[in-house]
């Protein structure tokens, strides 16, 4: 998920004795798991926002664990209130409005829409922080409509392209695109598990009242549990290891293999295939998310 991963940690230990590029790559593919997790805990009868609660409560039992056992320190006064309005829109609203999409759209669709992030972070430093926008950060936006716009024509088999599907995946790619704004505050001032110990949970807490709870088979547990281990604890804590090692620029490249893996998976599993047109709008947001990702 780009550079918006938890870059403060260091690679230590036995990380050390694997390739930086291996561990991004292996973080790409556990995020490109979490649509065809969510997919399948979905179709076992559990809603999309009780998914989503259970990633955000089973999530952040792991990285406090891991915060616990390295004894980092969590964000105290305003860095906590921070963190915790953060859980609210980078947990709540992200993780909701992702596994909605995936619903609504399907895996493949919601994985391409989360890859608009950078467009808005991008039109958020031009809009809040008065930030020129330069040639390339115009071409990447107009490419990322673009795209967005073959997508919605296109669609595919076993694909709905609708305004929920889209509206739900856009929201969540302008949700994630916080955890650019949010890590560069403090992802290099805290230990990545110690902030998110404290998001999860209150990001969890966010979307309480919105879930209807379910009978749950141990094959929907299961799911959840691989959400929760493999796509959220597992791919952040590799990308955040492998990334202090690699420059930021080929960290974007590698993780931008993440729809890659989605859709492929998608198709195998679920016969989900993008049109020509949608598979030529997906390439142009994301070869415009890896434009801004590339910027100096």
């Amino acid at each position: 998920m780009t550079d918006s991963a938890p870059a403060g940690a260091q690679a230590k230990g036995w990380s050390r004795n694997i390739p930086a590029p291996l561990l991004i790559l292996t973080a790409a593919f556990l995020w490109g798991l979490l649509g065809i997790f969510g997919k399948n805990v979905q179709a076992a009868g559990v809603g999309p926002l009780e998914v989503a609660f259970w990633r955000a409560v089973l999530g952040g039992g792991l990285f406090a664990t891991h915060a616990a056992l390295i004894r980092a320190p969590l964000p105290r006064g305003r860095d906590f209130w921070i963190t915790a309005a953060f859980g609210i829109a980078g947990v709540s609203i992200f993780y909701g409005s992702y596994q909605l999409a995936v619903r609504a759209g399907g895996a493949s669709l919601a994985s391409v829409l989360l890859y608009t992030a950078p467009a808005f972070v991008a039109l958020f430093g031009w809009a809040v922080l008065r930030e020129r926008l330069g040639k390339r950060d115009v071409l990447a936006v107009a490419g990322t409509l673009a795209g967005i716009a073959l997508i919605s024509l296109g669609g595919g088999r076993g694909v709905t392209v609708s305004a929920a599907a889209l509206v739900f995946g856009l929201v969540a790619g302008f949700t994630y695109s916080l955890y650019y704004l949010y890590g560069k505050a403090f992802f290099g001032r805290y230990s990545p598990p110690a902030l998110l110990a404290v998001a999860l949970p209150v990001g969890a807490l966010g979307l309480l009242p919105f879930v209807e709870f379910s009978a749950k088979t141990p094959a929907a547990w299961t799911g959840l549990g691989a959400i929760a281990f493999l796509s959220t604890y597992l791919a952040y804590t590799a990308y955040s290891l492998g990334l202090p090692r690699l420059p930021a620029t080929r960290a974007s490249v590698i993780a931008s293999l993440e729809p890659v893996v989605a859709a492929a998976l998608a198709a195998w599993l679920f016969a989900e295939r993008l049109s020509v047109t949608a598979l030529l709008g997906a390439a142009l947001v994301i070869g415009a998310a890896l434009l801004l990702s590339l910027k100096e």
